[in-house]
């Protein structure tokens, strides 16, 4: 086992998930799989009918998502953001009734649920041997594409947040593993193993538009609010000699597709500065995530710290 594998997030299966505190979940992930064989038309305009009713739930997600919506679209009207939110809440849910297809449904069907745009940006760099960090924003699509890369031999290794309950945990990470070509690393194991499995030829999936503190982060702007953003991308690609690729993911409705849209490298990146390294990240971020707003995961801590020190939500 190399350095980078003594660090992989890497849970199995044990023989307490079958204890009877956990045969609610158990029942979550057969739904899903019975879910999965469901045409995706009748399960999408389901997934509609079911956001008109969680959007009104008093959900702490939902008051963070309207607080991140406020603070970025300050010109936007109430109305025009709760549109946003409901897209985005239709969304998750049609990603979310789906996601046992990665699973159990074949090759064959999963291709025909994906498309790639802008491969001519990744796929002859890859083939050149180029290292890659992928510039990604936390979209509700964002395990599908990933297993889309995956299946196409491209290796990926990335760094999440262990899911707390670990039967949910093991089931996800058996998805994104399934090609063996996923390494995933836990936050808690330092940013060491995924520069590593980086300067080895994986394509590093970079999802950095989580709020981690001021202490790790620099406020620049992102769409109308100052936002506290990492940042360590120049060096981690300054460490790794590595192409920062902006990629965004997004679920098409109309066509039932997964679609991955990648943009062209960062050009002149590293800056030599982290403020201007953080505001051309975010300009980025902002670029992929304007254009299909209700695409990203607005219920996620984007804007939890302020400049003043105060905390937003």
């Amino acid at each position: 086992m190399s350095t980078s594998d003594k660090h992989l997030h890497n849970p199995t299966f044990e023989w307490r998930f079958l204890h009877p505190r956990f045969w609610g979940v158990w029942c979550i992930v057969f739904l899903s799989f019975l879910l999965a064989f469901v045409p995706f038309r009748i399960r999408d305009k389901f997934a509609c009918k079911l956001a008109k009713l969680v959007i009104k739930r008093k959900a702490s997600s939902l008051k963070r998502a309207r607080l991140n919506l406020a603070q970025c679209f300050s010109e936007k009207t109430p109305e025009e953001r709760e549109a946003i939110l409901l897209s985005s809440i239709e969304v998750g849910l049609q990603f979310c009734l789906a996601y046992g297809e990665l699973l159990v449904r074949s090759e064959k069907y999963k291709k025909s649920r994906d498309a790639v745009f802008g491969g001519e940006h990744l796929f002859p760099l890859i083939e050149k041997g180029e290292n890659i960090i992928s510039l990604t924003p936390h979209c509700w699509s964002i395990d599908y594409t990933g297993s889309m890369l995956a299946s196409r031999g491209v290796t990926i290794t990335t760094i999440m947040r262990p899911q707390r309950n670990p039967v949910f945990d093991w089931f996800m990470h058996k998805q994104r593993t399934q090609y063996g070509r996923g390494m995933v690393y836990p936050r808690d194991a330092s940013i060491k193993p995924f520069l590593k499995s980086v300067k080895e030829g994986c394509l590093g999936y970079y999802l950095p538009d989580e709020d981690h503190g001021a202490q790790q982060s620099v406020f620049v702007p992102f769409f109308d609010a100052e936002k506290a953003t990492l940042k360590g991308l120049g060096k981690l690609t300054k460490l790794t000699n590595a192409k920062v690729v902006p990629m965004f993911q997004a679920y098409n409705a109309q066509s039932g597709k997964y679609e991955l849209h990648i943009f062209p490298a960062l050009e002149n990146f590293p800056t030599g500065d982290e403020t201007q390294d953080a505001i051309v990240m975010n300009k980025a971020l902002e670029d992929m995530i304007g254009s299909c707003p209700e695409q990203y995961m607005w219920i996620l801590n984007i804007l939890r710290t302020r400049p003043d020190g105060s905390r937003l939500y």
